[in-house]
């Protein structure tokens, strides 16, 4: 495929935007190469400048569950940007989406919207601080919950020693207040309890990680925590921003049945355009300004704009009740047949999926946490990444990102994906 114009419009781009980019995640520097600009989307495919057509794993990282361009959504923003794009006063949609969250998803009361999952889980660690009095908190190595100073910490020399900023621009001061734990080790978990007794004010977690690839939880991990939370008077918020209306109506608090005390949204809740939400039962929400002492504002949160997309998107989701299987049997075909090929090419592999969300690690262990996926072999999966963009398939350009199945997709399309992993496999 050529892709001379997105290479010229890059090069314009990198003379005004840092790297060329908004955010890092579109840069190529894991894989090489040059960032594909877009033009257009429909359904499960991209269109770019170049006039190529590109299968989409990636569906705006997340909240193209439907597909792009989903009729009812876009309908829904076109008729509300008609009568006004913003206010900055009430609006009588926010109370119907906020409705309808609280009716589809498990343990929650109310619901504020902002404008980005990073905002949602920010605040949501505000509340939690604000609620407990405590300080510190536990977030776990690979997992991402936005730039936020506090998440942006890497691990340090011992299992129960602080955390140290991996960004210029988080101070230590920071940082010593976030502790770092190991995905799908409840023991490292209650290491660090046991090391900081009444000093934890919430554990935040991806219950399906996406940004290490997808990792699930394994050995009834998220049941182990929400008990050591239970026990120890520490807030468990699920980080739901991928899984969030995405592997169930409710999330992943309704597939594993698990209770988190504040769940933080984003993607699929704004069908598309930049929506975050935080939600809990009464007794943590009241606590917010204006009824509570937790200061969190936006200017432009509940844009209608975002609030109509997010309402046609959801009431898609709460009226299909064959959704969640047909995108779990499709995701599932696609899993078999990239094994299929992949084994019968001698590739070494290993195939994370839960519900709609999947990931290939070119490793030769199980991938349970960040430090089994840093081993996967990146060499491959540059190959990997390049053979698919260059037969008409697009998925996230670093080895540590999960794909996104949309329900636009046809079976016709994920064949033609199984068989530029096997044509790949066999230049391997």
């Amino acid at each position: 495929m050529i892709y001379k114009r997105s290479s010229a419009l890059f090069k314009e781009a990198a003379q005004v935007i840092p790297g060329g980019v908004n955010s890092p995640v579109r840069a190529f520097k894991a894989v090489g190469g040059t960032p594909i600009f877009v033009k257009e989307a429909k359904g499960a495919y991209l269109y770019d400048e170049d006039g190529n057509q590109l299968i989409d794993y990636i569906n705006s990282w997340g909240p193209m569950l439907l597909g792009h361009a989903y009729k009812p959504v876009v309908d829904a923003v076109v008729d509300k940007a008609k009568k006004g794009t913003s206010f900055g006063m009430p609006t009588e949609i926010e109370t119907k989406i906020a409705e309808l969250a609280v009716s589809m998803v498990p343990n929650i009361d109310k619901i504020r919207f902002v404008n980005s999952g990073t905002e949602a889980c920010m605040s949501a660690v505000r509340l939690a601080r604000g609620f407990t009095g405590k300080d510190k908190i536990i977030k776990f190595a690979g997992c991402y919950h936005g730039h936020s100073d506090s998440f942006l910490i890497q691990a340090g020399s011992g299992a129960v020693t602080f955390g140290s900023p991996n960004s210029p621009g988080v101070t230590q001061g920071t940082a010593k207040d976030t502790l770092l734990a190991r995905y799908n080790d409840i023991d490292n978990v209650k290491a660090l309890v046991e090391a900081n007794k009444d000093e934890i004010a919430c554990i935040i977690i991806e219950p399906v990680a996406g940004n290490m690839g997808c990792i699930p939880p394994k050995n009834n991990f998220l049941e182990k925590l929400r008990a050591v939370c239970t026990e120890h008077n520490i807030l468990l918020i699920f980080d739901e921003v991928m899984t969030g209306f995405r592997l169930a109506k409710g999330g992943a608090q309704e597939l594993f049945n698990i209770e988190a005390d504040i769940v933080c949204f984003g993607k699929v809740i704004g069908g598309g355009l930049p929506v975050g939400a935080f939600a809990a039962r009464n007794e943590i929400m009241n606590h917010l300004a204006p009824l509570g002492p937790v200061y969190q504002a936006g200017t432009l949160s509940g844009n209608p704009l975002a609030m109509a997309a997010g309402l046609a998107m959801l009431t898609e989701i709460n009226s299909d009740a064959e959704l969640f299987n047909r995108l779990a049997d499709k995701t599932e075909y696609l899993h078999k047949g990239i094994a299929k090929v992949l084994e019968a090419n001698k590739i070494t592999h290993t195939i994370n999926r839960t519900g709609s969300m999947i990931s290939v690690h070119f490793a030769e262990d199980e991938v349970v946490d960040f430090d089994s996926s840093a081993k996967g072999n990146n060499d491959t999966f540059k190959a990997f990444f390049h053979g698919l963009l260059n037969r008409g398939v697009y998925i996230a350009p670093s080895a540590f990102e999960t794909w996104f199945i949309t329900d636009a997709l046809s079976y016709e399309d994920l064949d033609k994906t199984i068989a530029a992993i096997d044509e790949i496999a066999k230049e391997l």
